[in-house]
């Protein structure tokens, strides 16, 4: 019960540990000279392209909105929209997937940090990810050793130490697939296939980051059938300008991508995708009357929390917020 939960002492110290990560999130972009956003909660865009949204209605007679609306699974639509008008900008707020899954490591209710960046390609927002991530670390070790030290995992904080002195690794989709391959030649073994197409697994962000290079790995250039329709599509016409921090206990931690600025390219995009185009007549807009290059990142703030003490479970982390399998609490 999530009323009783509070009261323990792992949960006390994760409550502040969020606390001190949340005012540092706002920090760190805001020394930055980033803008914070606040980005509609209801929507008609589906920024994934994946479907996997809860639907507002109000059930009785013809809808509110007269049309199909839906809760945010994503600020960045809307994001770029202000960065073209403002520069630099972030939103942090919550989100909703009604992703059908049934581990304990996906909620149906988080919180999301997306910053969106001008003038920025794919090199450019992946120092950003990683400067974030490394002063996220450094706050923390500076300001919360204490709570730290509650946690099961009495490992965190020299975790904490390596995130925030290492250089990250970058390796390509490409080259990430064949070190699996060579090890699945040497003898190791995992529930799911490795192959180049492939979404990659837990256990396979988990093995680059834990077993390969034993520190924070950035991947990039990811087969477009696997990424959102704004990605900007390479010249290989087979991968996207996409990247993925993964990181030690954790797995993905961000996701990442220059954005395509190229309008005929993003619309076919959208059509190949199965997407309808007239949800997304204003963001292509921006393309059709001009735009910049721009990039930009989303990190869950579970998940970010969850690198710190390493606990197993984002519901054990945040009682209050629901997976499938789980009710609506009040």
């Amino acid at each position: 019960m999530a009323n009783a939960v509070v009261f323990g002492f792992q949960i006390s110290a994760i409550i502040r540990i969020r606390d001190a990560l949340a005012f540092a999130t706002h920090s760190f972009f805001h020394e930055n000279e980033f803008r914070l956003i606040h980005t509609p909660i209801i929507t008609t865009s589906d920024c994934e392209g994946a479907g996997e949204m809860f639907r507002v209605t109000t059930m009785v007679g013809e809808d509110f909105f007269g049309r199909q609306a839906f809760l945010t699974v994503s600020g960045q639509l809307q994001l770029e929209t202000c960065a073209c008008a403002v520069g630099d900008v972030y939103t942090f707020g919550p989100s909703f997937r009604a992703e059908h899954s049934h581990t304990s490591r996906h909620l149906a209710e988080f919180w999301m940090v997306e910053p969106e960046i001008v003038d920025a390609d794919i090199q450019d927002v992946m120092n950003w990810a990683e400067a974030y991530v490394k002063y996220m670390s450094q706050w923390l070790i500076d300001k919360c050793c204490d709570d730290m030290e509650l946690m099961a995992d009495k490992g965190c904080i020299d975790r904490l130490r390596m995130v925030a002195s290492t250089p990250f690794e970058r390796i390509s989709y490409t080259e990430a697939v064949k070190i699996l391959e060579e090890a699945v030649k040497g003898g190791k073994k995992f529930d799911n296939k490795v192959e180049w197409g492939i979404d990659l697994a837990s256990e396979h962000e988990r093995f680059l980051t834990e077993n390969e290079f034993q520190k924070p790995v950035i991947v990039y250039n990811y087969p477009k059938g696997i990424k959102a329709f704004y990605m900007r599509l390479n010249d290989d016409s087979k991968t996207v300008a996409a990247m993925d921090v993964l990181v030690p206990k954790v797995g993905e931690l961000i996701g990442g991508s220059q954005r395509e600025e190229r309008y005929e390219v993003i619309k076919e995009r959208i059509l190949e995708m199965g997407l309808p185009l007239k949800p997304y007549e204003w963001y292509l807009d921006l393309r059709r009357f001009g735009t910049v290059k721009h990039s930009g990142f989303g990190l869950g703030f579970e998940q970010c929390c969850c690198l710190r003490p390493a606990l197993t479970t984002l519901e054990t982390l945040f009682p209050s917020q629901d997976t499938q399998e789980e009710q609506i609490c009040n």
